[in-house]
């Protein structure tokens, strides 16, 4: 690995922090653009041979740690997949995200939470305070009761050298409803430019706050509007492999923000345990598909 890599990967380990978005640049800079997600829906952990309990959880999401965090810049929890299991499950996402912590690979919880006043306070201390079990490098947030609700989160996620990865640009049919209302002044546009608002508060090239962009959205960013140049902050982008997007619609939906974007795969890496060298061979793959060109 790179030293630079092993600098920044050590960041995540121990305090003081530099802010989410100069680590990610960093651990994109170095091992690529790419996210692995961890997401053991009960038909991968029957493919891996596993039980539909917590022992199959915990194997599938400490075999996909190991196997990946030395290729991928980041890893992204499926929260839902755990919640289902009940208090045991998410003790298993403790595990899994004091295990990459620990690896040295940046994680972001895909919670997608999103409420007002104490209540979203009380999400930002499970998933952005230091102390808390549940603490990620960045975790996923719904602006859909108003950008500002957000307020505790990107607050104690900028005090705590942490990130967070707004949805703005969904890619499933519905998200259209809301997101794309307004036309050129859209929904997804002002959650974009308050986005952009926020990163003026940090400085190097990638701000801490992020854009959840779908890797198949088509022309919807030109159809809208959207310069996610301008918002200065990741934009992750979920959707590779197995729901469709290959590199090089990646390329083609996002353009000139391409070099922002950190693509997401889940199942078409998975799908390759649940041996550590073939989830290893899919990412180093799918790694490479997104940097050539």
């Amino acid at each position: 690995m790179p030293e630079s890599a092993v600098v920044a990967q050590a960041v995540v380990r121990s305090g003081p922090r530099q802010p989410f978005g100069s680590r990610l640049a960093a651990a994109m800079a170095d091992l690529g653009p790419l996210c692995v997600g961890i997401d053991p829906h009960p038909g991968l952990l029957s493919d891996w041979g596993l039980n539909d309990d917590v022992a199959g959880l915990e194997r599938f999401s400490l075999t996909v740690v190991e196997a990946v965090a030395t290729l991928a810049a980041a890893v992204k929890p499926q929260v839902a997949l755990y919640e289902r299991h009940g208090s045991a499950g998410m003790a298993v996402l403790e595990r899994t995200l004091a295990a990459a912590s620990d690896a040295g690979v940046l994680s972001i919880a895909d919670a997608k939470r999103g409420d007002i006043g104490s209540t979203m306070a009380a999400y930002a201390d499970a998933w952005l305070r230091d102390g808390s079990s549940l603490a990620a490098d960045s975790v996923t947030l719904s602006p859909y009761l108003g950008f500002e609700s957000l307020r505790p989160a990107l607050d104690l996620a900028d005090e705590y050298g942490r990130g967070v990865f707004v949805l703005a640009l969904t890619s499933n049919p519905e998200g259209k409803s809301v997101q794309h209302v307004g036309g050129s002044e859209s929904v997804a546009r002002r959650i974009a430019e308050a986005a952009a608002d926020e990163n003026r508060r940090y400085a190097g090239t990638m701000g801490s706050v992020g854009l959840v962009v779908g890797a198949t959205i088509g022309t919807a960013l030109v159809d809208l509007g959207l310069d996610l140049n301008a918002v200065r902050g990741p934009i992750l982008a979920p959707g590779l492999g197995a729901q469709g997007a290959t590199p090089a619609d990646l390329r083609a939906t996002f353009g000139e923000a391409y070099p922002a974007v950190l693509a997401t795969s889940s199942r078409g890496i998975l799908a390759a345990g649940p041996a550590v060298a073939g989830l290893r061979s899919a990412t180093e793959a799918t790694r490479d598909g997104l940097l050539e060109g």
